[in-house]
């Protein structure tokens, strides 16, 4: 095999060999069952000029692939990310470092390798939804349908995925956290051409900087239909209303040049990953100091008081006895390592107390947003540095190790909690979708944080699920912690049983990998 082949095949192992494949995997075909809505229940997945689609394979596979390509340009990134650390960490870095390979060799064999990964999820993917399709569809299973579709819409976005991790990992001060944060913002500003695409029809420009394809597909479905009414996901539907059909032919030259050029376009995102790539060099693959950082070194003189109120935390753990004195010891060490993790935790909480009811649901939307931030690397933070033997072995093992790190991780929502609180008097069930929303997240961070060993999985789902909910603000499922004041008694019900589910699964597996 050539050497982009071997980079490209070990790339496709490591990650294969990772929990976090299996967990995104089980994610994704839930969300596609889910959405994809059995139409004995009177809602389906899709709803043109208020006529029900059909469930053809071409409808089908329509909509699997839009579900499919929301998330994976979220979470594919986030799958893909992070093999710069692991190179540092295994001391493999210094020899990739020193070999004759070149940058442009090595750069486009980690994405070929990444791309490589995604398309095998993704085949993964499409098993489950013709599983789907013979047990909801109404035709025949058209494989060539479901293969046309999946390339055209999935294939840039796993290019530009692919690229953006490479392209990352390759720029020293986006290798962290701050790189994941940048993407996300990334990621939800290119559905902006959706909305450039309906202010004005005849422009290309913002289809061809969309990788996720919603626009060329909703392009594509107001020219063949000649309208603009269409609903794409669950929707209820009148049983007894007519219902259309969209033909297998639906996809134009005009929409293949434009994803082809799209897809083009991703990979010029290598070349500036070959032209900066750090090659692991140590003064280049972690940001400068905060000397030669006049921004860095300015944030940390503003921030500096808040060090110093934190600094009497580990002390005062030290203090209080016994579990409760652990729990303290894990959020001192959090606030610690992160100024602007206790900088948010304090304005949350004077917010929480002092804002007006009518500002508490801007307070959780953004407090929610951040406390994800902070509590995603709290299950995997031993591991990542070492230190997972040593807090192994102290009393009570790896499960009062599980169980004070998802302590930790509801005493820094605490804040949260409050806005919850002031919400019983007038909505008692969004107050309790607020505490049971904490108690699952918590419990989910816990979870695909100790299974992984990492918090990239985690706070990909979460971010993604946390943009859904913002843009469906009366769906009650979606209500994570009741800042859409759209949540009843079933969805708070739902999520406090997948939080103690999570909590229970997160418990076991910390003894089986423990033991």
């Amino acid at each position: 095999m050539s050497p982009i082949g071997i980079t490209a095949l070990n790339e496709v192992r490591l990650r294969l060999r990772r929990m976090s494949t299996l967990a995104a995997l089980l994610a994704v075909v839930a969300l596609c069952w889910i959405a994809i809505a059995d139409p004995a229940d009177g809602v389906t997945m899709m709803v043109i000029d208020k006529k029900r689609v059909l469930y053809t394979s071409q409808a089908l596979a329509f909509g699997s692939a839009h579900i499919a390509g929301m998330l994976l340009g979220l979470a594919g990134f986030y799958l893909l990310r992070g093999r710069v650390a692991d190179d540092l960490q295994s001391g493999m870095g210094a020899v990739i470092g020193a070999t004759g390979a070149s940058n442009a060799l090595l750069v486009f064999g980690r994405w070929l390798g990444g791309a490589g990964y995604l398309m095998l999820f993704v085949f993964a993917y499409l098993g489950s939804t013709l599983v789907l399709h013979a047990l909801r569809g109404e035709g025949a299973i058209e494989l060539p349908v479901y293969l046309q579709t999946y390339a055209l819409l999935l294939l840039p976005i796993i290019s530009y995925a692919a690229a953006c991790a490479v392209l990352f990992d390759n720029i020293g001060p986006l290798v962290g956290k701050r790189g994941d944060v940048l993407f996300f913002f990334l990621w939800c500003m290119q559905f902006g051409a959706l909305v450039g695409v309906t202010e004005s029809p005849g422009a290309v420009w913002p289809m061809l900087l969309d990788f996720s394809g919603l626009s060329v597909a909703v392009t594509t479905l107001r020219e063949h239909f000649e309208t603009t009414s269409f609903v794409l996901g669950r929707s209820a539907f009148d049983p007894a209303g007519a219902t259309l059909l969209i033909p297998a032919s639906l996809w134009t030259f005009k929409a293949w040049a434009i994803r082809t050029a799209t897809l083009l376009l991703s990979m010029l995102l290598l070349v500036p990953a070959t032209l900066f790539f750090h090659r692991y060099s140590p003064d280049r693959v972690r940001p400068r100091a905060a000397r030669g950082n006049r921004l860095l070194a300015l944030a940390n003189r503003m921030l500096h008081p808040v060090a110093l109120a934190v600094r009497p935390l580990p002390g005062l753990a030290m203090r209080v006895p016994g579990f409760a004195g652990e729990v303290l010891a894990e959020v001192a060490l959090v606030l610690s390592m992160s100024p602007s993790a206790a900088l948010a935790l304090t304005a949350g909480s004077v917010a929480a107390v002092l804002v007006s009811p009518g500002a508490l649901p801007g307070v959780m939307t953004a407090g929610v947003a951040c406390w994800g931030l902070i509590a995603c690397g709290i299950a995997p933070r031993d591991w990542q540095n070492g230190a997972d033997a040593m807090t192994g072995v102290l009393p009570g093992g790896v499960m009062r190790r599980y169980l004070r790190q998802w302590a930790a991780s509801l005493v820094l929502a605490l804040p949260l909690a409050v806005v919850a609180l002031r919400w019983t008097a007038d909505a008692p069930v969004r107050a309790a979708a607020g505490l049971a929303g904490l108690l699952a997240l918590a419990s989910a961070a816990s979870l695909l944080g100790g299974l992984t060993r990492g918090a990239r999985l985690f706070l990909a789902l979460f971010l993604f699920t946390w943009y859904i909910a913002l843009n469906s603000p009366k769906e009650a499922t979606l209500d994570l912690v009741g800042f859409n004041g759209s949540a009843n008694a079933g969805s708070v019900a739902a999520w406090a049983l997948a939080g103690c589910l999570a909590w229970a699964v997160g418990l076991a597996c910390s003894r089986w990998r423990g033991a």
